[in-house]
């Protein structure tokens, strides 16, 4: 028979209760708790995220976002660098608290992660060789197109009716249409504009199609059921977005002064009030 009286019976189960609490209590109060901000960031797609050239540090318009929230929440920000498709199996997982990694929103992503507040709405858009006769993404319905792998990319491809070829990355998707191994190849709006560019003074010149494959919103992707951590990500990038940080941040990287020359009009809004047709 036990000798523990009934108070300190109770006492010793309200500690054990109050050792679980921290696990229980959200993925935000772990965040603040070890006062690190773990993202998920590109390995290495500029001008995303990718290894500084003098210093190897993770740089980039997604790390800069990362370190004002952060800087934002009063803790470090921790960059890890991400395949293009092991962005949303890692934050489902936990591994990183957010994926900052141009992440489109899709139906099927949405069933296992829960997306920011979009802030910015990107395009997917088809590359092709400049002689290629074709004008919209039409003309290229049954053709073989390059991607990265796992991308809203290789998403536009199968809506549009075309035939994948899919990499690790945007440059081995490039090099299979100088070597014509594809007809053509498809990335956001500033990859493609940037490989054009490229295509005038190195390989064979491409062209831009300017009819978009798809539109999508770019959120911020995290763990299912944290409402706490979503209410607080989404509260941060309004208040970047109204404190002119997102746009000096997107002109930094992507704006007319750049290579890119793209102006960021978009304001950080509730997905609800877009008007798109969601990938799948």
């Amino acid at each position: 028979m036990s000798n523990v009286s009934p108070k300190l019976a109770l006492w010793a189960a309200a500690a054990v209760l109050s050792l679980a609490t921290p696990a229980s209590a959200g993925q935000l109060a772990d965040i603040m708790a070890r006062k690190e901000l773990r993202c998920g960031t590109f390995a290495d797609v500029p001008p995303f995220a990718a290894p500084d050239t003098k210093t190897r540090e993770m740089a980039g318009h997604d790390v800069d976002l990362c370190t004002a929230i952060a800087k934002d929440w009063g803790v470090e920000a921790k960059i890890t660098p991400l395949s293009v498709e092991a962005r949303v199996p890692e934050v489902k997982l936990g591994r990183v608290d957010l994926t900052i990694a141009n992440l489109a929103y899709t139906l099927s992503r949405a069933e296992q992660i829960q997306f920011s507040d979009p802030y910015y709405l990107a395009k997917e858009m088809l590359a092709v060789k400049a002689s290629d006769p074709g004008t919209t993404k039409a003309d290229f319905k049954g053709k073989r197109l390059a991607s990265t792998k796992g991308s809203t990319s290789e998403m536009s491809i199968k809506m549009n009716g075309s035939d994948p070829l899919t990499f690790q990355d945007t440059g081995s998707a490039f090099m299979a249409v100088q070597q014509n191994k594809a007809l053509g190849m498809v990335a956001n709006t500033m990859t493609i504009t940037k490989l054009v560019n490229e295509s005038k003074t190195k390989g064979v010149e491409l062209k831009m199609i300017q009819e978009p494959m798809v539109f999508q919103p770019i959120g911020i992707g995290m763990k299912k059921d944290e409402p706490a951590l979503l209410a607080k990500v989404n509260a941060t990038l309004k208040k970047l977005d109204d404190s002119g940080f997102l746009n000096a941040n997107w002109n930094k990287w992507l704006g007319p002064d750049t290579e890119f020359k793209m102006t960021r009009t978009d304001k950080v809004v509730p997905l609800s009030e877009l008007k798109f047709e969601p990938i799948p």
